[in-house]
């Protein structure tokens, strides 16, 4: 065998800048960072801006606040609202982010290529070893490389159209958590509300009685000093005196409290004082007696279950994804390439290929897949049967609650008119005697007492009532406000509260009987084939929710789509009105969403599908009148 010769290219010497750069690279390797504290300016400067920005752009209190305004008020400035809004508009946006997710990829790339050296090399024989070539080479030491290459997966996409159908129920989640807080924040509004009211109206009656108590307190405990009246009846007296002061205090207190927590709700800025406005007492609704029937509506409409449902669709596309996952992958490629080598016989090139990829080792954990989804299927029935069951718990309790308070409210308002009376009857019948006066002192703090227990009985009553209202899942007002100003906010919370309180728990549901049928129609979406595509999707929403759709011989329900751009963004709002066969209007709402200027037709989609799912009660209300009607 010949000896094999070989040739030796020695490598150049590193030049200067490339020391250099290895040097940098050397010390920036060896760096380290160290945590850095806030601050005092910092912190300082944060505190400044937050609180600068609390209270912005809300409209000032010039006039005492009425319970229409309050919840206004807090519908539009409160924080903890502001932030749900703004996790639902996320949501929004993810999900429209993430149907990008299911288009083929187009890389484009680009780069340049050096060397300090020539590449290349030679060949030899396998069998004898033998240099055949001498050194060469296809390839410039410097050249730049540009390429467009399209690619499509198959397996990629199913698993981005299931990702992007959950993030769609994401954001339905999102505005489910939004109408609970809507709903738990129209309660204590009325909670605090009533019970300001209850303290600012015996403010100034209860401050003259404890001063006349304080000063009877000392005049007794001269007259037991000076022995004009019995020690024993002396320290009777006194002792009622200071258990109606300490019951007073406590009393007013905890109705105080009250307009700090409104103040809170309403977001006021610390240190303005107002007034709630003079009320009349609202008439308390009878409790209801038909408990079951409200039962099914609470489980058909409260929020947590609406969640429930929506995240049972989540697990269902997890474990698509995952099947979905074990099938092979097929890919396409396409592209173009450039390549300024001169040494190459062709600088310019198109390429393609199909390839397909099985990972088989995934099969053996398919029994496993099964297993895991089948037992988050029982899982999720679990938990849902036991919010369920938690909804009807709290529902019953709501409403023995309701009567409870309703009675406490007949004894004290019986109570307080005696206590009036004997007030009344002792301030009448006085003489110049001490222990009269002091008698007639005492009733009146009992009498003022009275009145505190009657109007926190009242306060009590109405937290119940809107407890019990809040139980049954109903939206208190619906949420196309955000375009409203205040005073027509103010008007629309007014109109509604009036109808509940002259029909409140006279409630009808399409869950009893068999309601009409439903064809939808679709207004302000030019685009043919989107008009078909959402036409497709209502009904097939509807149809879900136990909504028959006939589209021949159904109630017209029109939905109208608006649209008012404003600087970067646009206000997209649907209106939804069901008319009979004569044509004539027997319910109209409107859904308003905000969206980013431009959105893609997947945001309207995504709009109008919280536009039906919102409504849906208010649908199935009409529904079962136009029923009614027909019987």
């Amino acid at each position: 065998m010949p000896l094999l010769k070989r040739t030796t290219q020695h490598a150049k010497p590193l030049r200067l800048p490339e020391l250099a750069i290895l040097a940098a690279a050397l010390v920036l390797a060896g760096c380290t960072i160290t945590p850095k504290l806030a601050t005092q300016e910092e912190v300082r400067e944060r505190v400044k801006s937050d609180t600068d920005r609390m209270y912005v752009n809300q409209a000032p209190i010039s006039a005492p606040v009425s319970l229409e305004e309050a919840i206004a008020r807090t519908l539009k400035y409160n924080l903890d609202y502001s932030l749900k809004k703004m996790e639902s508009a996320l949501a929004l946006g993810l999900a429209d982010y993430a149907s990008y997710d299911t288009l083929p990829r187009l890389l484009a790339t680009a780069g340049y290529r050096t060397r300090s050296n020539q590449s290349g090399g030679t060949s030899i024989g396998i069998l004898d070893g033998v240099q055949s070539l001498r050194p060469s080479t296809s390839e410039e030491r410097s050249h730049t490389l540009a390429g467009a290459e399209f690619s499509w997966n198959l397996l990629d996409f199913g698993v981005s159209y299931y990702r992007a159908r959950q993030q769609s129920d994401q954001f339905l989640i999102a505005e489910e958590r939004r109408r609970k807080v809507v709903q738990n924040m129209v309660q204590d509004v009325r909670a605090a509300y009533w019970r300001a009211l209850g303290a600012q109206r015996l403010s100034a009656q209860t401050k003259d009685i404890l001063d006349r108590a304080q000063l009877a307190l000392a005049r007794s405990r001269e007259a037991e000093t000076q022995r004009v009246i019995s020690p024993v009846q002396a320290l009777n007296y006194q002792r009622a005196l200071l258990d109606a002061i300490s019951f007073l205090n406590q009393r007013r207190q905890d109705l105080e409290f009250a307009s700090h927590e409104l103040a809170a709700l309403m977001n006021v800025e610390p240190g303005v004082a107002f007034t709630v406005a003079e009320t009349p007492e609202a008439r308390l609704p009878a409790p209801p007696n038909d408990v079951r029937k409200l039962e099914e509506m609470a489980l058909f409409q409260r929020p947590e279950l609406r969640e429930e449902d929506f995240k049972k669709r989540i697990s269902a596309d997890e474990t698509r994804k995952q099947l979905l996952g074990m099938l092979p992958g097929i890919s396409f490629d396409a592209g173009l390439q450039y390549d300024s080598n001169q040494l190459l016989s062709s600088n310019r090139w198109a390429q393609g290929g199909v390839r397909i990829s099985w990972n088989l080792l995934q099969l053996v954990a398919l029994p496993s897949l099964k297993a895991t989804q089948q037992q988050q299927v029982r899982t999720d029935e679990a938990r849902r049967m036991a919010l369920s069951m938690a909804v009807m718990t709290q529902l019953r309790v709501g409403v023995e609650r309701y009567r409870l308070a309703v009675e406490d409210f007949r004894l004290a308002d019986t109570a307080a008119q005696v206590d009036k009376r004997m007030a009344d009857y002792t301030r009448a019948a006085v003489t110049a005697r001490l222990e009269s006066e002091l008698e007639a002192i005492r009733t009146q703090a009992r009498a003022v007492l009275g009145s505190f227990q009657r109007a926190n009985t009242y306060a009590s009553a109405q937290i119940a009532f809107g407890r019990l209202y809040n139980t049954l899942g109903f939206d208190p007002l619906p949420d196309d406000f955000d375009g409203n100003d205040l005073p027509t906010l103010t008007e629309r919370v007014r109109t509604h509260l009036k109808a509940t309180e002259q029909d409140t728990l006279k409630m009808t549901s399409n869950l009893f009987g068999h309601a009409p049928s439903v064809s939808v129609r679709l207004v302000g979406v030019e685009n043919p084939i989107m008009n078909v595509r959402m036409k497709a999707q209502i009904s097939e929403l509807l149809a879900r929710n136990q909504v028959e759709v006939d589209a021949s011989n159904g109630v017209p329900v029109t939905f109208t789509l608006s649209r008012e751009a404003k600087d970067s963004l646009e206000n997209a709002s649907w209106s939804i009105v069901l008319a009979d066969a004569n044509g004539n209007v027997k319910g109209e709402t409107r859904h308003a969403s905000t969206l980013p200027a431009n959105s893609r037709n997947t945001a309207y989609e995504a709009t109008l599908v919280a536009a039906v799912t919102s409504r849906l009660p208010q649908l199935r209300h009409w529904l079962a009148e136009l029923s009614q009607e027909a019987k």
